[in-house]
This record gives structure tokens, C-alpha cells and sequence, in this order.
């Protein structure tokens, strides 16, 4: 059965890139007034951009912080601390805009981790900083519903986009098998192509070198690709990439005014992302 699920899967990616490179199939994507045209692969975001960004990464670190201070015998003033030193701004009720948090790699989240603890005198917690994480993933792997509140419109686009031949792509600086899971737990993992965490590339967020690797493996020119991200780093590692177009959306770390120098693309949420498909779709293939 996996071995059916896999081929399955790989064949749907050859079909996708058949289509779009060969045939020539594209969609447009309608933002409001504004029309992106002959878009081949779009590329999300995920945290804060498909799923509520600060339910989400307020809940995960919450439970890392209690797992590390118990182990460390520390009380509920650390685990407060540690949570405001990983990028959670629990008066504001949302992350803080320099992360690291829900912004930069695991590592460096981890390490964010260490730092605090050498600050009141706890050398040498690497390991386990490193172990709570993960017991911290299996807690939340058990029980998705608790962290994972999807956007509004964001399972209808993924959806409306694949139904039409474009391919989709998810590029996040979390670990891509927790990324995974998320897009499973929403029920769209079916309309993906494609995966890329922050643990396969070198350079994250907002290096050009993760959409690189999303256009190489897909077989897709840069020139028909979006993205479409909450954070500025987002926004400009699509033009780092050279991209067709970035999205920015409002359901995160940036507001319009910051999101204005960077693109003329900005929507409230992915609801207000429309899927129209070019006339000449219906000629090739019927879904």
C-alpha cells in the first residue's frame, strides 16, 4: 500500500510538470482587481500563512519550555523567560517581530534555548534542549488539533490550485516532516508537490536557495512561480529568487505598510486569493 501511495504520488508530480512544462498549462491567480498571469507553481509559506501562526508556535513553545525546566528542576518565572527568549510575546498575544521563533531554523531556536539558560547559570543544555524538542514534537504529533488552526480559505486554494494543474509547493524553516503533518492533519496533502524545511537547505529565509530547490526538483521556471508568504522574509526571498510574482498576506509577522516596498500583491488572508483557469486548460485535460 505505501509502496502504491508512493508511486502514485511520484506520478502525479511527473503529470503536474508534464503539463505545465509541456503543454503549457497555466492558471491566474486574482487578487482583488489585480490578475497574476500564466502561474505554473505557487509556493506557501506555511506558518501564518496557511495555519494561525501564533496559536500555533504560542502552544509548541509553551509545552518546550515546560519540558526543559522541569527536567532542569526550574519553576514557572524560567518557563516564562524561556518562552519570551524563543520569540513569544504572551502580552501582545503574538510573536515577536525578530523571532526567532516561527521565523528561523530549528537550530537556531534551539540555540536561543541554550543562551538563556547560560544567562542564569545553566551551562551545557544542548542535549537537552534538543531532546525536549523532540519529545515536545511526538506530545504534539499525538493531538494536532491543539496547535493546528488552519486560515481561512487556505484548504479551498490549495485545493482550487491542484484541481487546475498547478503545482504546490510548501517552503518553511520548520522541519519538513513536521510540516508534513500539519498539511496531513488539514487534509491537503493530496494537492501538494512538493515539501522543502528549513532542514534541507543551508541558507534559510530570506536566501533565494529553498525556492531554488523547489524549482529544480519540480522542473518549473522561475518565471511561472508565486510566492506567497506572511513574513517579509517571505516576500523577499520570491524576489531574491526572481520570481513572477510575490504574495504578501496579513495573517502573520508583517503588516501592508511593511509589506508595500516589497510587492504590490497584498491580500488580508489566502481567502482572498481567486484561481481562474487560462482558456485553453479544458482543451488538454478535464479534472
Amino acid at each position: 500500500m505505501n509502496l502504491f501511495r508512493v508511486s502514485c504520488f511520484g506520478f502525479r508530480i511527473w503529470f503536474r510538470i508534464v503539463r505545465v512544462g509541456f503543454l503549457g498549462i497555466m492558471i491566474d491567480l486574482l487578487i482583488e482587481s489585480n490578475v497574476i498571469r500564466d502561474v505554473g507553481l505557487v509556493i506557501f509559506d506555511k506558518d501564518g500563512t496557511l495555519i494561525e501562526l501564533y496559536h500555533y508556535w504560542s502552544q509548541m513553545v509553551a509545552l518546550r519550555a515546560r519540558l526543559i525546566c522541569e527536567a532542569l528542576g526550574l519553576g514557572k518565572e524560567h518557563e516564562s523567560g524561556l518562552r519570551w527568549a524563543l520569540g513569544v510575546d504572551e502580552r501582545a498575544g503574538r510573536l515577536r517581530p525578530e523571532g526567532p521563533v516561527g521565523l528561523k531554523k530549528r537550530e537556531i531556536v534551539i540555540e536561543a534555548a541554550t543562551d538563556y539558560f547560560d544567562g542564569i547559570g545553566h551551562r551545557d543544555t544542548l542535549r537537552l534542549c534538543e531532546q525536549a524538542f523532540e519529545h515536545a514534537d511526538e506530545i504534539s504529533s499525538g493531538d494536532l488539533s491543539r496547535f493546528i488552526r488552519p486560515i481561512r480559505g487556505a484548504v479551498s486554494l490549495m485545493g482550487a490550485l491542484s484541481k487546475r494543474g498547478c503545482c504546490v509547493a510548501l517552503a518553511t524553516v520548520d522541519i519538513s516532516r513536521r510540516a508534513r503533518l500539519a498539511m496531513e492533519f488539514m487534509g491537503v496533502s493530496d494537492t501538494l508537490d512538493l515539501v522543502v524545511g528549513g532542514e534541507e537547505v543551508a541558507r534559510s529565509k530570506p536566501d533565494p536557495e529553498m525556492i531554488h530547490l523547489i524549482l529544480d526538483r519540480l522542473g518549473v521556471d522561475r518565471s511561472q512561480a508565486v510566492m506567497v508568504g506572511d513574513a517579509l522574509n517571505d516576500v523577499q526571498m520570491g524576489a531574491n529568487a526572481g520570481l513572477k510574482a510575490s504574495i504578501g498576506v496579513l495573517t502573520g509577522f508583517a503588516t501592508a505598510e511593511q509589506m508595500r516596498p516589497l510587492t504590490p500583491f497584498i491580500a488580508q488572508d489566502v481567502s482572498e486569493l481567486a484561481v481562474r483557469a487560462k482558456s485553453n486548460y479544458n482543451d488538454h485535460i478535464q479534472m
